[in-house]
């Protein structure tokens, strides 16, 4: 009887050992990355940007990600750049055209998750990290589940 159980508990080893999912940093993470990719690499990070998202009502001017009165975050047209370092500079700075500055209201790592959530509702994200279910009532799909964009074009 201890034989089946020895090989139980190996198999349930050997098969736990088999599910790598991302490594989520939650304490230490750098208040400022440069590159920003450490952030949209994070499902930490992303799933905190969603938060951000409806906490400073970004769905006001963007709704969930389709447009409104600002522009839609789930295509591949960006008018600033569709990279994270230029939407996290949309964000921090503002555009002329509507988008206010954020960066005396939010630190800069709450930024860039924000910059790395808007990637996720385009699909640029890998889909382990992307949010898989919605947090609230959202009347879209979550971002996991949504269709791929197409490719952002060149140097944008």
């Amino acid at each position: 009887m201890s034989s089946a159980w020895a090989r139980f508990a190996l198999l349930a080893a050997l098969l736990l050992a088999g599910c790598e999912r991302e490594k989520r940093v939650y304490s230490g993470q750098p208040a400022t990355n440069p590159a920003g990719e450490l952030y949209q690499e994070n499902a930490y990070d992303v799933a905190q940007g969603k938060r951000l998202y409806t906490w400073m009502n970004c769905t006001g001017c963007h709704a969930h990600g389709g447009g409104g009165i600002g522009p839609a975050l789930m295509d591949n047209r960006w008018i600033y750049g569709g990279k994270i370092q230029q939407i996290y500079r949309s964000i921090r700075d503002g555009r002329k055209n509507g988008m206010p500055a954020w960066k005396n209201r939010l630190t800069d790592q709450q930024i860039w998750q924000l910059a790395a959530y808007v990637r996720s509702m385009g699909r640029y994200v890998r889909k382990d990290v992307a949010p898989s279910r919605d947090d609230a009532l959202n009347s879209g799909k979550a971002e996991s589940r949504r269709e791929r964009s197409a490719p952002l074009e060149p140097g944008r």
